[in-house]
Formats: C-alpha cells, sequence, structure tokens
C-alpha cells in the first residue's frame, strides 16, 4: 500500500506566512488576507510552535525573517506555485485561433460579421492578424489565413475556395446624379478614377471601352482597396472592388454599381491553414463559420 501523505503544517497558517513575509507587517497582511491583525499574528505563533522554529525576528516597527524562515518561505512559495499550476491543468484549455487576413478583408467584410461569429462561438479566442505581408503559419503562429491567390499555395496547407474574384466598378449614387450615368456617352471621362495596389483599371478599361480606351477626368492612388472604396463612397470617384467587399454598401445605397462590366482576373479567395494544425478544433469551428457566412454568394 502506498503510504499516505505525511501530516502537514496547517495550510491556512502556511498561507498567512507567506504573506507575511511579503509585507514584513501583520497589518499590512491582514488586510490584503482579509482578517484581523491579531489573527495573524496568532497563526504565525501556531504555525512557529507546531514547526518548533522561530520564523520572524519581532522588531520595534517591523518584522525580519529569520535564516529558517528565508528558507522556508523560498519552498513554500515553490510549493504554492505547483499546486496553482496543477489546478490551472484541470481547467478546460480555451480554444485559441489566429486568423491572418489582409486589412481590406478585416475592415470590409470580417469585422462586420464579427458579431455573428462570438454569438456563436464565444468559446473561440480569435485573433485577428491584418497585414498585406503573407504570414507564415509558423513563425507568427498563424492558424488559417485568407489568401488571395490560385493554389497550391504551398506544401502541407489544406486551401477552399470563399469568394471568387469578380471585379466591379462602383460609385456614389451621388456623384453618379451629380455627374450622369458613367455608361452614357461623354459621361465617363468626367469621373476620377480611384485606384489601390492592384491597379485594375486598364484592364477593366478594355472591356469597357475596347475600341478607344479612355481615362477618368483625374486618378487618385491608395494603397489599400479599402480606402479606395471609402473614397468612393465619399463621392470622390469610382472605385474597382471585389464583389463582396461591398455587397453591405451595395445593399445600404452607399454605393451602386455604375457599369455591367465585371473582370475576372484569375485568382480568387481561399481559406488557407496547415493540413496537421495546431488547434484543429477552433480550425474546423472557423472554416465552417467562414463556409456558412458565404455560402449565399457562391452560384448555385
Amino acid at each position: 500500500m502506498a503510504e499516505g501523505i505525511r501530516r502537514l503544517p496547517s495550510l491556512n497558517g502556511l498561507r498567512v506566512f507567506e504573506v507575511v513575509t511579503r509585507h514584513l507587517n501583520f497589518r499590512l497582511a491582514a488586510e490584503e488576507i482579509g482578517v484581523t491583525q491579531g489573527a495573524v499574528a496568532q497563526q504565525i505563533r501556531g504555525l512557529e510552535a507546531e514547526l518548533g522554529l522561530k520564523l520572524f525576528d519581532r522588531l520595534p516597527r517591523t518584522l525580519a525573517l529569520t535564516e529558517a524562515g528565508q528558507s522556508y518561505v523560498t519552498n513554500i512559495r515553490r510549493a504554492f506555485e505547483l499546486i496553482f499550476e496543477a489546478t490551472e491543468t484541470l481547467k478546460p484549455e480555451p480554444l485559441r485561433l489566429t486568423i491572418s487576413v489582409t486589412p481590406t478583408f478585416a475592415s470590409k467584410w470580417l469585422i462586420p460579421r464579427l458579431p455573428d461569429f462570438t454569438a456563436t462561438h464565444s468559446n473561440i479566442d480569435l485573433r485577428i492578424l491584418a497585414s498585406d505581408r503573407i504570414a507564415n503559419f509558423q513563425t507568427d503562429a498563424v492558424d488559417l489565413a485568407v489568401r488571395h491567390g490560385r493554389p497550391p499555395f504551398g506544401p502541407n496547407l489544406n486551401a477552399e475556395l470563399l469568394f471568387d474574384h469578380v471585379i466591379i466598378a462602383v460609385g456614389s449614387p451621388l456623384l453618379v446624379e451629380k455627374l450622369g450615368r458613367p455608361s452614357q456617352d461623354g459621361n465617363f471621362a468626367r469621373y476620377p478614377l480611384l485606384h489601390d495596389g492592384h491597379d485594375f483599371w486598364p484592364q477593366f478599361l478594355e472591356l469597357v471601352f475596347p475600341a478607344t480606351p479612355l481615362t477618368g477626368a483625374k486618378n487618385i492612388r491608395f494603397n489599400q482597396t479599402s480606402l479606395a472604396i471609402e473614397a468612393a463612397i465619399a463621392g470622390q470617384g469610382l472605385a474597382l472592388t471585389s464583389t463582396f467587399f461591398v455587397e453591405d454598401d451595395l445593399a445600404a445605397g452607399r454605393l451602386v454599381r455604375v457599369l455591367p462590366t465585371e473582370l475576372t482576373v484569375g485568382t480568387d479567395f481561399y481559406v488557407v491553414s496547415p493540413r496537421r494544425p495546431r488547434h484543429p478544433a477552433s480550425v474546423a469551428a472557423v472554416r465552417s463559420w467562414l463556409a456558412h457566412q458565404t455560402s449565399g454568394n457562391r452560384p448555385g
């Protein structure tokens, strides 16, 4: 039969002892624990009597640890840390996930839908890494990414189509009312063109005006698609964007499609994750949520 746990000093006395060693003052220790100063002093006297050792020297205005007390508290703190760690391991590990997306995807699509995500997956601690730089799944501790391109994206990675990349031209309804429909003769040249880092306008204009490609009245350039979209909403010109980035703005009437032309560029948006993810439950839950959010946007 295994030997039982040997008799230990009072755990409450040990706890009080550890607190007193940090303050070296019975009154301050009593305030931290929430008991009277006399109760603290009694616990320390009882512990010293049980051990048969003096743990503190009582000085006029403070306390001082004896050599025995100093040695003892080091081990007692280590023991309390072990108890804390053992208790923590009993608690269920929170589900964490880091998702890497572009700033435009974050601001124009993901963030508006986060309330739904947190309502349905309150147990997942989601970290959003928004950057144009392609994150590394290992060195950046990324679990899931939304990437624009064409698979394969790399060895040992799974990729699922999220959105087809279809480019449309949009503008403010107020600007269209002011300058006239861009599709009508002579009107398009009156519009400023809002460019982003992808610069799809030359390809788009070749489709719209194949015989004599036109340009806008002026060109304004941004490094982020989201900035070009916001400028379009503010009536500063026409922007090109993926359809799903502006579906909410189109539905709310902040933007309108100004031309029927659509440009497909041969690269789409994919959800990418390692085949052996660090947090498989979290990755599976988020992939499922993303698929549910986009299912209504794919052609039937």
